[in-house]
């Protein structure tokens, strides 16, 4: 009985080592077959064989086309006739021309309390004006159907300071939006500034409620997980009134305007207004609205056609009221040379119980009969009438570069001469030129080549209707917005590189770098010799 007890246990001890030795080689065979057939499957390319193409085939095409374009693919555009094949044609055609390489935008979606909810309350945005008329037709304002010394379509009664759903809505029809902020070129961020700031400039409100959406807005942008990319220097916004009016230098209750332009998020990011500060970096000059908003090319180019057929009677023209309460201002002097030379110049006084100067078709009728138009500064440096003159096919005669010449640096010519002219504020202020002599002085040819000059501008300062789409030519938007994407482009390289080319100047001769690329001494340099102080525009 002893034996057979120990025969059994050594036979299952001899079983179990068995049984355990044939595991082991199980587990060596299995490892020598994994090894073996993981490259052979993973790294060959069955699908070069023809006839082997499957449904994993296309469903691997389809996926590689989904992570190259998520937005289109979920949009139906790439996947056509229930199948996959379509879309690696796509891939492969859009890996070799894409349109839209580098020009994507990333639109932030911001809630409604910086944007669309504004113009709800648009009977606060101006103390003397009814906004709500103005915000009509997506910011245009209303359309002006057929009047004389207009065409019949694609004028509109547009606010100097709509600048912001217009800029939007056109945004919103941008043939490069992405979904994807990681292959966005920019990222756009839809915050109606202006028409936060200007519901608190009028009335007692203290610098907290001034600045609570602006510290709103920067909160809810760090918390994106897009800010981190670059720190906000990918991102672009639009304010739509001076650039004084986002650059309160203190805390007082009695200070104009917001801080938000002094923020240290928005210093990083790009902002466009309608007159930036020649001695700030993170501000851009961009043209105010004008009356004239085309639907399609031709409108422009017949626009331009018939402006340079049109008769100018007038030598100069003025439409402006006087500033008695600022002590630089030239404008009264220019409105008394007008007034000396009655058959040279027609002067118009912007007074606000005749609001002719609010009338698009006074105005463009006296800017079209004239040769040359005058752009004293007025509250501030620059007017919305610079562009309703060029539009008019007028030369804006121009006291100052910081009117233009340093603000519009992404729509108006570095050649200032040939398309306008300066007369030095302080030669008028100080009486010791004539204005109708230096412009009676120019020759016949040089103002044909000028006016010629003029025309060929209007495209590039003109916001096309934002419910349709130019065809050939670019306009103001297109321009801005490829601008932006080339300063971004410019901001990354020197981020990978380790460098910041503001460093190379400071504040004081920021305007001669970005106008010139050099802060090397120049004649302009008297112009902004003094300290700009903090002005505002009403």
């Amino acid at each position: 009985m002893m034996h057979r007890k120990q025969f059994n246990r050594r036979k299952n001890k001899m079983e179990n080592s068995i049984a355990a030795r044939c595991r082991n080689k199980f587990w060596i065979v299995f490892l020598a077959l994994f090894v073996f057939w993981h490259p052979l499957f993973y790294g060959f390319n069955w699908f070069s064989f023809p006839g082997i193409a499957s449904p994993a085939k296309q469903a691997a095409i389809f996926m590689e086309a989904f992570l190259a374009d998520p937005v289109r693919i979920r949009a139906g555009t790439v996947v056509k006739n229930g199948g996959f094949e379509d879309a690696g044609k796509e891939l492969k055609l859009k890996q070799k021309d894409d349109a839209c390489a580098g020009r994507y935008i990333y639109m932030h979606d911001l809630p409604g309390r910086f944007n669309e909810d504004l113009m709800k309350e648009c009977k606060l945005l101006n103390k003397w004006v009814d906004m709500c008329d103005y915000l009509v037709n997506m910011g245009l304002g209303p359309d002006i159907g057929n009047r004389r010394f207009l065409q019949s379509r694609g004028w509109f009664s547009t606010n100097q300071f709509s600048l912001e759903p217009i800029f939007h809505s056109r945004m919103k029809q941008y043939e490069c939006l992405t979904n994807d902020s990681s292959r966005a070129a920019a990222v756009f961020v839809p915050y109606y500034a202006g028409f936060d700031v200007v519901r608190h400039l009028w009335g007692d409100f203290n610098a907290s409620v001034r600045d609570s959406g602006a510290l709103g807005l920067v909160k809810w942008l760090r918390e994106k997980p897009e800010w981190g990319f670059m720190g906000g220097r990918d991102h672009f916004m639009v304010a739509g009134r001076i650039t004084w009016d986002f650059r309160r230098l203190d805390d007082g209750d009695s200070s104009w305007g917001n801080k938000l332009m002094l923020l240290p998020e928005c210093r990083n990011m790009t902002v466009l207004t309608i007159e930036s500060s020649p001695r700030d970096k993170n501000d851009f000059a961009i043209p105010y609205p004008s009356y004239f908003h085309p639907s399609t090319d031709d409108q422009i180019l017949q626009w331009q056609s018939r402006m340079r057929k049109q008769r100018r009677r007038t030598l100069f023209s003025f439409a402006g009221a006087p500033r008695p309460n600022l002590d630089d201002s030239i404008r009264g002097q220019i409105i008394r040379q007008c007034l000396k030379s009655r058959t040279k110049c027609r002067l118009s006084e912007c007074k606000p119980e005749r609001r002719k100067c609010d009338n698009p078709v006074y105005v463009m009728r006296m800017f079209q009969s004239s040769v040359f138009c005058l752009q004293p500064p007025g509250d501030s440096f620059t007017r919305r009438s610079t562009f309703d003159s060029i539009l008019a096919g007028c030369i804006p005669v121009f006291f100052t570069p910081a009117s233009a010449y340093v603000q519009y640096l992404w729509h108006l010519p570095r050649n200032f001469a040939k398309y306008s002219v300066l007369i030095p504020e302080g030669d008028v202020r100080g009486k010791n030129v004539s204005i109708e002599n230096i412009l009676s002085g120019i020759s016949n040819s040089r103002v044909s080549a000028m006016r010629e000059e003029v025309i060929k501008l209007i495209p590039k300062l003109v916001y096309a209707d934002p419910r349709t789409r130019l065809k050939r030519i670019k306009d103001a938007f297109d321009l801005t917005v490829e601008a932006v994407i080339d300063r971004v482009k410019k901001l990354r390289k020197e981020m990978r590189e380790g460098k910041d080319s503001s460093l190379d100047f400071d504040d004081e001769h920021s305007w001669k770098y970005y106008a010139f690329g050099t802060v090397a001494e120049h004649e302009w340099d008297h112009f902004f010799s003094k300290q700009i102080s903090s002005t505002r525009q009403n």
